[in-house]
């Protein structure tokens, strides 16, 4: 079963920690997350309900299409387009792009786990 394991962190941790990775201070474990949320609120609304819903439909239902997509789930292109796009930024789809446009989107992962340090939060 693939995992996708995601961590939350802000710009200013993320930064420290790829300026540690490129001077060799800081080597990432195996366990460590590979996609990252610059905070709690952004993951919330990139997995809400309706986009697991969607996620879930892609991976049972296959859709060859961005169409079929949305006769499947009740959305607009549009609405999925963008949706998607958000999501395969953070790694959590694959878009595959056809000849003539035609988009067919993927989820290669079975679920999603976080990675929360109590540690780093901090209060704006």
């Amino acid at each position: 079963m693939r995992i996708l394991k995601v961590g939350i962190a802000s710009y200013s941790d993320m930064k420290a920690r790829t300026i540690a990775i490129a001077r060799g201070k800081l080597k990432p474990r195996p366990g460590d997350p590979k996609v990252w949320f610059p905070s709690a609120e952004s993951l919330v609304k990139v997995l809400s309900d309706k986009n697991r819903m969607l996620l879930g439909t892609i991976r049972s239902a296959e859709p060859q299409s961005l169409a079929e997509l949305a006769e499947l789930t009740g959305r607009k292109t549009s609405n999925l387009s963008r949706t998607l796009r958000t999501m395969e930024r953070y790694g959590i789809v694959t878009l595959e792009r056809q000849r003539r446009g035609r988009v067919i989107a993927r989820v290669p992962y079975q679920s999603v786990t976080v990675d929360l340090s109590l540690q780093t939060a901090r209060l704006r």
